[in-house]
């Protein structure tokens, strides 16, 4: 793993820009609104025509980097990305109002194309990397730290930069993909493929055995990523309109109240990345403890709603995420063959792509319901990760003793 020092340093700097590309923006979209006077539905389709473009195009990416290799998907989808924060940027230098809108827009699209083929490929590049599952469990807790480090970093810097100029958030993408774009160039090497890439029928005909054969715990852990990034997501986006609605915080300062959570985040997945190792059955009980802290604190908020005690249980619903993602990410990159690991993982990010689109709107729609039932709702849907954990993710103790075709997967009843 030391020899690859370099190769992690360039990979981790992709899901950390990818992140700041999106959620910066998110505490300065009011003033967006502003600026270019449209509606908050309008400003809104900045997030989701990004997150839908990124959830469509993430499958046919991780089927390109399957057949291409994974670096000759990633480095022109940097490129991308970066034009596409470019673009937006420099919008209003040509014009007002809501002509400026659409170009920002279009600009949003392309980065929603970029995104499809930069953080969902690094997971199973990193798995082809590493022949030791304990160094593949070790890197990938490293590639969900600096995931969250950026969901940490973006509220603080979104708003500190949004406050300077309202779109200068947009022109810092383009110089973070560059520099990500030259540490992949120089410091990444992808590993040689033993085979020649199948043709689309037949790796069409293999993801479907796949599916077929390790479907149950598969399904469940793209649902259960889905449902982490619900939950962190929607309470994220409650906790900002508290903030603002009724304790009147604003800029740097509300910023900084919504890393809190996210920086128990972070150093949840930090931790859990190095101590799970390869062992499978401690990623399944991790993941349980991680779901039960989360569905308890919700709960919890549900009965009170004092500002520091709804903080102090997201603080807990945080670190209960953290600790879920790097196993969810280890047991999916581990328990498939090489040949079809960039599909199926590609789906599994779809599924959390899907969870960072849902949680906002649901939640703005519970908000106008009690305060009681908006969290008793999003507990239940934390508890029902629980139950899949438990029902459909039934690692082996001894994966020497599995037939070949499961040596590193998960077996099933």
């Amino acid at each position: 793993m030391d020899s690859k020092k370099g190769d992690l340093l360039a990979l981790a700097s992709i899901p950390l820009i990818m992140t700041l590309g999106n959620s910066m923006l998110i505490p300065i979209l009011p003033e967006i609104a502003r600026k270019l006077k449209v509606s908050s539905f309008q400003v809104s389709m900045l997030i989701t025509v990004y997150a839908i473009v990124a959830i469509i195009l993430i499958p046919i990416a991780g089927y390109l980097s399957d057949k291409f290799g994974r670096k000759m998907v990633i480095i022109p989808s940097l490129i991308i990305t970066g034009l596409g924060g470019a673009l937006c940027g420099v919008a209003p230098w040509f014009g007002q109002g809501i002509s400026v809108y659409w170009i920002i827009l279009a600009g949003r699209f392309l980065q929603g194309i970029g995104a499809a083929g930069a953080f969902p490929i690094v997971i199973p590049l990193v798995g082809d990397m590493f022949e030791n599952e304990e160094d593949v469990s070790k890197s990938l807790g490293l590639i969900e730290t600096s995931n969250t480090f950026g969901k940490v970093l973006s509220p603080i810097l979104g708003a500190a930069l949004g406050a300077w100029l309202w779109y200068l958030p947009f022109l810092t993408i383009p110089a973070l993909c560059l520099i990500s774009l030259l540490l992949v160039i120089f410091l990444v090497k992808s590993p040689k493929r033993k085979e020649k890439a199948p043709s689309l029928r037949s790796f069409l005909k293999d993801v479907k055995g796949v599916l077929k054969e390790k479907g149950r715990w598969l399904y469940a852990i793209f649902a259960i990523g889905g449902i982490c990034m619900f939950l962190l997501f929607g309470v994220l986006f409650y906790l900002s309109e508290q903030l603002e609605t009724k304790h009147h915080l604003k800029g740097v300062m509300k910023g900084l109240v919504l890393a809190i959570p996210l920086a128990a985040l972070c150093l949840a997945s930090y931790i859990t990345g190095k101590k799970i190792g390869k062992n499978k059955v401690l990623m399944k009980w991790a993941s349980v403890i991680g779901m039960v802290l989360s569905t308890g604190s919700l709960f919890g908020i549900s009965m009170f709603n004092n500002v520091y005690f709804v903080i102090s249980c997201l603080i807990i619903c945080g670190a209960g995420v953290g600790i879920v993602l790097p196993c969810t990410d280890t047991l999916i990159t581990e328990g498939i063959e090489k040949e079809q690991r960039g599909t199926i993982t590609s789906l599994y990010s779809s599924m959390r792509f899907i969870g960072v689109s849902l949680g906002p709107p649901i939640v703005s729609l519970l908000i106008q319901t009690t305060h009681m039932t908006m969290f008793i709702v999003i507990a239940v849907v934390s508890l029902a990760a629980v139950i899949l954990i438990l029902l459909a993710i039934r690692p082996s103790a001894e994966p020497e003793d599995d037939p070949p075709l499961r040596r590193h997967a998960i077996h099933q009843p």
